[in-house]
């Protein structure tokens, strides 16, 4: 869909790569009549959701993704690596449908940083752009990510809580895999409780203070780190109208990349990498997969290479962590043997006991064995311990939590 500045709305259709206008409606397979959204919708004459004003030649991807990284240049002052990454995720969003899973994009730093800048300019050229902020209540940005099903555009996405209780969050949280809809209910003429699902999956492009407690969460994002350098001179301190002009010339030509290429990308699982993570791997494959060109995917891995370092680094200074070394440590020395809760506590309280403000317990350690890590403990002898049978338990918790490296135990195995 199209909205033109004498406000009308009109379609494109591709169809086999042969891309045409239907100016009214569009009838689909299943006999449905698919009509345009009003031009007279708020969201769309106020510029909360973005859309082309036509569909222009996008001159092929390489040009494509070039010309993207030359107009967020311009504007926002990132990092190459970044900019880069940036670039192929503005594209990302615009065929984004034809994955299940994907990742977000966040700028993190304080005020006066930049970052809402950031989400002006990138947001600008995603597809179907939605602009919120923490200040916007929960109703109407589900409802309008189920209606638009586009790119959320979020600032201010710092709250007082970062778990299941805050509502905004369960946007992020079901967000980013197709299938998990929010499920909120309604109230009919006839007072009666209509529950509905909201589809909130999508791309999303966060800026924010602060990061989440939530660690799933926080894996998510591809995150920029703002106002850690002085910012370039060539930057306007107010953004031009130019800005918005050459936006729109992006969405239009965003919207050919789309109608041409959108049944052509699919994951590849080629792309899959083994001394990667699981979740690195889940949010990256899709990014990978519409680059096609070896030079370009190698480049793109360079930009992304230290978020899984990262992700791990933020792990390995958790207790679960410490405790999992500690484990791992006292299985090695007796391989075939169980090790009692009460070793695990005294070899963890020498080596981080310092860290925390209270004496180390073995009810502490006890919680963190069987509650955060779900490994086995059974009283034997009086006394509790983990039975030998969690070693391999044990080995694969401890890659995933960065205490042992995954390229490391890779190599031991082969």
């Amino acid at each position: 869909m199209v909205y033109r500045s004498n406000d009308t709305t009109t379609t494109f259709v591709s169809i086999a790569g042969d891309v045409r206008l239907e100016r009214a409606q569009l009838e689909a397979s299943d006999s449905r009549l698919v009509i345009p959204i009003s031009p007279q919708n708020n969201l769309l004459r106020h510029d909360a959701v973005l859309l082309p004003s036509a569909i222009d030649a996008y001159g092929g991807t390489s040009q494509l993704v070039q010309d993207v990284r030359a107009y967020v240049s311009r504007y926002v002052d990132l990092s190459e690596s970044f900019l880069y990454l940036a670039s192929w995720y503005v594209l990302l969003t615009w065929v984004y449908d034809a994955f299940n899973e994907i990742p977000y994009l966040r700028f993190r730093g304080d005020y006066g940083s930049g970052k809402t800048r950031a989400l002006t300019v990138i947001g600008s050229i995603t597809y179907k752009g939605f602009f919120a902020s923490g200040a916007s209540t929960v109703s109407p940005i589900f409802h309008t990510l189920d209606t638009f099903r586009g790119t959320l555009i979020f600032d201010e996405a710092d709250f007082r809580f970062s778990d299941e209780k805050a509502e905004l969050v369960k946007i992020l949280n079901n967000g980013n895999v197709r299938g998990f809809p929010v499920l909120r209910t309604a109230m009919t003429v006839k007072h009666e409780f209509d529950p509905q699902a909201f589809v909130v999956f999508g791309p999303k492009i966060v800026a924010m203070r602060g990061s989440y407690d939530d660690q799933a969460l926080e894996s998510r994002f591809l995150t920029e780190e703002m106002g850690q350098r002085s910012v370039r001179t060539d930057i306007p301190i107010n953004l031009p109208d130019s800005q918005k002009v050459e936006a729109q010339q992006l969405r239009n030509r965003l919207l050919d990349y789309r109608l041409r290429n959108r049944n052509r990308v699919a994951v590849d699982p080629r792309l899959v990498d083994s001394a990667r993570s699981a979740r690195m791997n889940q949010i990256l494959v899709p990014l990978l997969s519409i680059v096609k060109c070896d030079d370009e995917r190698r480049r793109l891995l360079e930009a992304v290479a230290s978020y899984d370092n990262r992700l791990a680094s933020d792990r390995t200074n958790t207790a679960e962590a410490g405790v999992l070394g500690v484990l791992g440590d006292l299985f090695a020395k007796t391989p075939h043997s169980c090790v009692p809760v009460s070793a695990v506590t005294e070899l963890f309280t020498r080596r981080h006991g310092h860290e925390f403000e209270r004496p180390v317990t073995s009810k502490f350690v006890g919680g963190i064995i069987r509650r955060r890590l779900r490994l086995l403990t059974v009283k034997r002898h009086g006394v509790y311990v983990v039975p030998e049978s969690e070693a391999p338990k044990v080995r694969e918790l401890a890659i995933r939590y960065g205490v042992v490296a995954r390229a490391e135990t890779l190599e031991t195995s082969g």
